[in-house]
């Protein structure tokens, strides 16, 4: 029996280390791992650190991005896969909302609603965020958020303070 292949969409961010070579890095393990395909990642945007008291200018700032990709995973186990990435990564969780190294998210799969202890999908905050929208606009300007619209409507609704980052020009291979 051939498994079913799933569309996702993911994010990721990063405000430690060599932030744009650790998603870079991240996207290509991803990408080569089993029950993964079709993998085609945004330009990244730099944003300031959100935290759990708002945007904080003193904290190291962000790279976002968002990527499409094809999975034959089930949702729990492509999370497995995520969170391992991010631990190779030196991904460490010790503070909610606190500056980190890798934060990968699964804001998509398919069709499908996922919620429980472990996981929501669709993401319950990507559409009020702007380092999710404008990345994933940058990606598919027709991009549609499921259960709550066009992304180009929702960006325009909450603003984009995101900023271009200019990459290495051999970063995205």
């Amino acid at each position: 029996m051939i498994a079913q292949r799933v569309p996702v969409l993911l994010a990721f961010g990063a405000n430690l280390g060599d932030r744009g070579e650790t998603i870079r890095a991240a996207q290509r393990e991803i990408a080569a791992a089993r029950g993964v395909s079709e993998l085609v990642a945004s330009p990244l945007r730099e944003t300031i650190a959100l935290t759990a008291d708002g945007p904080d200018e003193s904290a190291p700032r962000y790279l976002n991005g968002v990527a499409t990709a094809e999975t034959t995973l089930h949702p729990h186990q492509l999370l497995d896969l995520l969170q391992s990435v991010e631990a190779s990564h030196g991904r460490v969780r010790t503070e909610h909302w606190g500056d980190r190294t890798l934060d990968i998210d699964i804001i998509l799969y398919g069709g499908r609603v996922v919620s429980d202890a472990r996981l929501q999908i669709p993401h319950p905050r990507a559409f009020e965020r702007d380092f999710v929208l404008a990345p994933w606009l940058d990606l598919d300007p027709e991009a549609v958020l499921m259960g709550h619209g066009r992304v180009a409507a929702l960006l325009a609704r909450v603003g984009d303070t995101t900023r271009s980052f200019e990459e290495p020009r051999d970063a995205t291979h």
